[in-house]
Formats: C-alpha cells, structure tokens, sequence
C-alpha cells in the first residue's frame, strides 16, 4: 500500500494520479478514470495535490461522505459514462494526520467493454501516456472496438478477393512441412483448395463462394495483394552486427522479391536470429532434435509476435538484430493484462486463424504459455532477463530479448532487469512507481522507417539461397525440389548437419589450443586474459569461450565479473 506518511516519495506516473478535491469532485477525474481503464489501469487519489517539483502533499477533502456519493451517481450514469468497471472495494476512504483522502483502484477494463467513453460520445475516449491522459484519435477507438469483437480479425472472409491472391510456392512449403511433421494426415491427400479450406484459410461468403479469410491472405498472400485489406501492412526485418555499416542484413515485406507473407517472412527471420544463440542442435529429417529451451522460445516469441499483432494497425511488425539483443515489435496492444501475460495460463489471441495455421506446423503455443516459456528459457542463461512493454499513441507491443551475457553488461543476477517478472506482483496496490512506457519502446519512427528506407539496395534485400529458403527449422527444398519422394524431403540427418569439428575454421582451431593451453598451465582463464593472449576483441573472446564451452571442453564458474573458465572434466 501507499506510505502516505511519507506520500512524497512518490509520483505521478502512467498508473498514479493525484487530485485536489477540496470543493467537489474535479472535472478531469472522468478523462482519468476513461483513460486508466482503457490502458493498464491504475490509482486516482482525492485529495492529493502534486507541487512544481513533482513532489505529492496530502491536502484532504472537505466531505468525503458527499463525494463519495456523488462519485458512485455519476459512474453508474450510462450517460456520463458508459461503463463502470469498479465495485465497492475498488472506493476507499483513509486518513492521514487528520485528513481524509479518496483511493479509487481503477482496473484495465476487459477489451469487450472498451473503449470507455463520456458524455454518450465514443470519441471522449481517453488513454493514458507517461502522466498525461490524451484524447483517442479515430484509429485507436477502431483497434479497440475490432479487439471487443467475439470474432478475432482473422477470420473475416474476404469477398472481394479471389484465390488467385495466393502464392502457390508458400502453400506448396507449407504442405511439404506438414507432411513431414505430420505424416499420414488425413488432409495430406486434399486438394490445395480443400486443403485450404479445412486449415481455415478460405471460406464461404454470403454467396456460396470459396474467398480467401483474412488468416489465409497473411500467412499465403502475395504482398500486393495483402496491402489491399491492410493496407499498413509491412514487415521489417532489421540487422546490426557492426558499428561501420547502417544495416548488416535487411529485408521487408514489400521489397518485391519474395512473396512478404508472414510464413516466409517467419522462417527467414528464424534463419537469422537463431544465429544469435550459440547452441548445438541436430535434425532428424525435417523434425530439430536435441532442441534448446532457448531456440524454442526464440521460435515461440517470433511467432507470437506475427499471431498477435494488428495488421490494420499503422506501425507494422519489425524485427532487429543486433550484438548484444533481438528485439521484436508489432502494432496492436495485448488483449489481457500484461501481468496476466506473462504469468500464463489466460489466452486470447487477436488472430485464432493464424494460431490454427501455426500449430498444425508446431509453431507457437496454445494454451497462454508462450511469456512464461520465454522467461523461463531466459532465467536458464547468463542473459539478462526479457523486457517487455506496451506503448500508447500509436499502439504497440516491444519484447527485448537480451543475448549477451550479464558479465558484458556490468550486472550481477540480482541487478538483472526484469529478473522477477514473472512473479505477478501486484504494481497497482505495492509499488506504483511504474516505469513511463515511453522509455522503453522504440519511437514510432523507428517502428515504421520512412519510404525510402522501406526498399532498400538489392545486394540487402536478395540474400543467398540459403538464407531465403527458411533456415533448418523450416527445410523445405527449391522450388524444382517442392514435392519430392519422401526419401529425398527427408535428407539423412548426417548430410544436413555437419559435424561441429569439421566446420570450426583452423583458426578458430588454433585460438582454442591457446585457451586449453593456458588453462592447463594457470588453472582458469578470464575473457579478458583470452582475448589479450589471442589478441582479439573481448567480445571476440567471450565468443570462443562460449563455443568451447557449448562442445563441453570447458566450463564456466562464478558470476558476474568473477567469471572464470575452467577445464571441463564431466564426461
């Protein structure tokens, strides 16, 4: 609970206002109240007053019985408001060195009620943004009433298109993959078309026809076609490695040089940020063996990123990479409480048809378990912790995910970011010092780069083949390979990955025997003694002393700034 007491320690935020009310309840409470429930929610005080220096003072108010009567007429006035989301217990009174102040505790209203609005007017709609509650614009009040809609956005049959919107070449990968991961399906003998209608990406418009769904044209559609529902779709995908050159790797939707649907686009993002996370893995065919809870939930939060954005949304999807994180972000905010998210076990996802599409591939989960499969996979790393964030005006979702390890970053595990929030502490009624969004999501501008940024020179946007064609996890042959013998669509496991030994570079062999040499005369080796000895970056260092500890040569031992490694005598 608040320390009133002591009431100057805190401050107004994204889910704390402060209000005199010393002669009837204040005007702008309303815009407050709209703007709490329609965002995260949060805890208006009456009676409290907030100085030029951001500081809190309680003030009290006069005749806290009368307001509190007048507070419960005004609320239940489907006039004046059109919803209340509150209960008895969400209105208190308490007293503080003989003044009374008044706590509502405003919840996140449930999306089926939003937008909560004033005055019978739908557009006296409030969100909250930093400190400040701002008046929705026309797109924000239309994401929240498509959100309050029993069906998600997907599964609009769309009859004014045809089946010519798809790509043939998407289907046919996505058939293969399923072939292999479900062999003997009952649907494996279908017709694409009945094929498609059973996954649910067409269906039967009011004139009996077959028309593709909305679900069918993101994940099979031609990007010119796609823009014609959505015409704010783009997809990003955005690579750093370096500080000399803009971009390392980059490509979009709407480069015109693949299709830019989500399932090619899901796949060759995959390619490359797996990259990120120095782990073996093997494949069976086209099924990953010896999978890391690491490369699960890097495929879980890409996935989830494209099933939950809104694609009417006008910020697009996109995804950086660079040396230390992998960073996705996709228009539309979540549908549930962010809490609630990520503790798990609650689902409602903005678009169900995509979810169907995915799963049948074994991609992404179900049942509200995917937050909590990040974090936990993370909690298993020296990584810092995940962070992630929604953000207002224009709506969006970022999820960080860190891929370099704390002793980089200067932190220990109990200065990790985010190291416990996955617990569900309750920030509304403990804490209330929340964080101001704003300084956690990336600018719209970066979200959705300018025109000329959008294409960019071809040597970027045309990668080789192999980076095309999705990375291992996907495995779908060439084109002239799309639908070959069953012995020839799984490959021997031998022939797709190759032993870890014969792809090290003889340098890289030769930096290794230094480090086993050392350690054997000293013991242990720090990164910083590894990379003064092979006369490389310390970042270059961790590199290799990750890889040798990833082929089980050595280990590592301590935390933090006191990491040493060691020789590995486990077998």
């Amino acid at each position: 609970m608040l320390d009133f007491f002591n009431i100057e320690k805190y401050k107004e935020n994204n889910r704390l206002e402060a209000k005199a009310a010393a002669v009837g309840l204040p005007k702008s409470l309303w815009a407050t109240y709209s703007a709490f429930a329609n965002t995260n929610g949060g805890i208006i005080l009456l009676g409290v007053t907030e100085d030029a220096q951001h500081q809190l003072h309680v003030e009290g108010v006069n005749d806290d019985d009368a307001l509190v009567i007048d507070f419960w007429n005004i609320i239940n006035n489907q006039s004046k408001i059109s919803i209340n989301v509150l209960n008895d217990k969400d209105v208190i009174v308490r007293e503080f060195d003989g003044k009374k102040i008044i706590i509502i505790s405003v919840p996140r209203a449930q999306r089926y009620d939003k937008p909560i609005y004033l005055d019978g007017n739908l557009f006296s709609s409030y969100k909250r943004n930093g400190e400040g509650d701002y008046r929705c614009t026309k797109e924000v009040i239309q994401a929240m009433l498509r959100d309050a809609s029993p069906k998600t956005q997907d599964m609009l049959v769309l009859g004014n298109m045809n089946l010519d919107v798809f790509d043939k070449d998407t289907i046919k990968r996505y058939r293969i993959r399923m072939q292999g991961i479900r062999p003997g399906h009952v649907w494996e003998a279908l017709e694409d078309v009945d094929f498609l209608y059973r996954i649910g990406a067409v269906g039967r418009d009011a004139d009996g026809k077959l028309h593709p769904t909305a679900a069918g044209l993101l994940m099979f559609g031609y990007e010119y076609e796609i823009v014609r529902e959505y015409p704010h779709y783009f997809l990003d995908y955005r690579e750093k490695l370096d500080d000399d050159t803009r971009w390392s790797d980059r490509f979009v939707s709407s480069s015109g040089d693949w299709s830019g649907n989500i399932y090619d686009f899901y796949f060759r993002v995959y390619n490359r940020i797996a990259q990120s996370v120095k782990v073996p893995f093997a494949l069976d065919g086209i099924s990953r063996i010896d999978d890391t809870e690491l490369h699960k939930a890097l495929r879980e939060a890409l996935a989830n990123t494209l099933i939950n954005a809104d694609y009417y949304g006008n910020t697009g999807v996109v995804i950086e990479r660079n040396i230390t994180s992998i960073t996705m972000t996709n228009a539309g905010t979540f549908r549930i409480d962010l809490d609630e998210a990520i503790n798990g076990g609650i689902s409602d996802p903005r678009n169900s048809g995509l979810i169907k599409m995915f799963s049948l591939i074994n991609i992404g989960e179900r049942a509200g378990s995917g937050l909590p499969m990040i974090f936990k996979a993370w909690t298993g790393t020296d990584f810092a912790m995940p962070d992630i964030t929604e953000k207002e005006n224009p709506d969006r979702v970022c999820l960080i995910l860190p891929v370099e390890s704390l002793e980089e970053v200067g932190l220990t595990s109990a200065q990790c970011p985010n190291k416990n929030v996955n617990e569900g502490s309750d920030v509304l009624i403990n804490e209330l010092i929340v964080p101001d969004t704003k300084e956690t999501v990336p600018d719209t501008e970066q979200a959705v780069p300018d025109t000329e940024q959008a294409v960019p020179d071809t040597e970027q946007t045309v990668p080789d083949t192999e980076q095309a064609v999705p990375d291992t996890e996907q495995t779908v042959p060439d084109t002239e390979q799309a639908v070959p013998n069953t012995e020839q669509a799984v490959p021997d496991t031998e022939r797709t990955v190759p032993d870890t030994e014969r792809t090290v570079p003889e340098e890289s062999k030769e930096q290794k025997a230094l480090i086993l040499s050392y350690i054997k005369d000293n013991e242990n080796i720090t990164a910083k003694i590894a990379a003064t000895i092979l006369n490389v970056k310390p970042r270059r260092a961790r590199t290799i002393l990750r890889d040798m500890q990833i082929d089980g040569i050595i280990k590592r031992v301590g935390a933090a700034r006191s990491i040493k490694y060691v020789l590995q005598t486990e077998k």
